[in-house]
């Protein structure tokens, strides 16, 4: 949905589905989630109480917020870019905001639930009418090695964001 990952997505998804996490109990957005599209993962906090979510891992390094509405954004990297925005507890687990789509450079009402412990549903409408969702995927290092890449990386300060 958002920005970049492939073949590396591929071996997640796998992981995934040998790693049991069908049998995860937690039902909290917080945590790292893979698009449906792999080209990027999400990582989402809780921010005081409200979830806000930011561009964590891009398939293809690099990207530029281009389709901005504000010009004065528009250099600015996509990775770390806030994405979920103010998501405040909603009925039934649901969690209501808005999303940033960088794509085309627009802000739509969303909202995420929780299908299960390893799947998030974002849906976001235009004007409460046109509406649209897909599935992310939760993710969880697999290998030692991937873990210590996902432990030493440059820290992300989602939270940050809510200033932007």
């Amino acid at each position: 949905m958002i920005i970049g990952g492939t073949a590396l997505a591929t071996e997640e998804q796998s992981h995934s589905n040998r790693s049991g996490l069908a049998h995860r109990t937690d039902k909290s957005p917080v945590g790292e989630w893979l698009v449906n599209d792999r080209t990027a993962r999400i990582r989402i906090e809780d921010c005081g109480g409200v979830m806000w979510g930011a561009v964590s891992w891009e398939e293809s390094p690099g990207g530029q917020d281009v389709q901005n509405p504000d010009p004065t954004k528009r250099a600015r990297p996509t990775l770390g870019l806030p994405v979920l925005l103010d998501m405040k507890p909603g009925p039934d687990g649901r969690w209501d905001g808005e999303v940033y789509n960088a794509k085309n450079g627009k802000t739509y009402t969303a909202h995420i639930s929780m299908l299960d412990p390893s799947t998030l549903r974002i849906e976001g409408c235009v004007l409460g009418l046109l509406c649209g969702g897909e599935n992310w995927t939760r993710f969880e290092p697999r290998s030692s090695a991937q873990k210590a890449t996902f432990a030493t990386r440059q820290p992300l300060d989602v939270c940050s964001g809510r200033a932007q």
